[in-house]
């Protein structure tokens, strides 16, 4: 059985979401910043209507800021209390991934990454890092 991943880049590293978790991708949206809220929090994100928590992924994973200058790209995702906006880099494709072909982190991937990962898929392109998006959701572990 096989399922579908939607793939976007921090640096360049191939992460990804299954496809059943994302909502929409967006270009780099019009933040409102947030008072106190834990760094790896950029914003709030006015969705049509609805309030979503913008978060910056690259900071949460613990990555360095992108020097680059191009604006980030918005995946819009569903978690279990409601939709989360993640900041990356930039979209990649939706892949078909096998189920036998998904394998735990490996232990070498360094703390906070490999708890934030749910499974690994070797793709031609590299090593694919699926989220794990609930547990990479938790705001008590954000990084102040």
């Amino acid at each position: 059985m096989s399922k579908q991943v939607c793939t976007f880049y921090l640096e360049n590293q191939i992460y990804g979401l299954y496809v059943l978790q994302v909502r929409e991708v967006l270009r780099c949206q019009e933040l409102t910043t947030i008072p106190l809220a834990p760094g790896a929090v950029r914003g709030l994100l006015n969705l049509r209507g609805s309030i979503v928590t913008t978060v910056d992924l690259r900071r949460r994973l613990g990555l360095p800021p992108d020097e680059s200058g191009e604006p980030a790209t918005n995946v819009v995702a569903q978690t279990a209390t409601g939709l989360v906006s993640l900041l990356v880099d930039r979209i990649g494709d939706v892949v078909e991934v096998e189920a036998e072909a998904l394998e735990p982190p490996p232990g070498v991937l360094p703390e906070p990454l490999r708890s934030l990962i749910a499974n690994v898929c070797k793709l031609p392109t590299g090593l694919l890092l699926i989220l794990n998006l609930e547990r990479a959701m938790e705001l008590d572990a954000f990084p102040a």
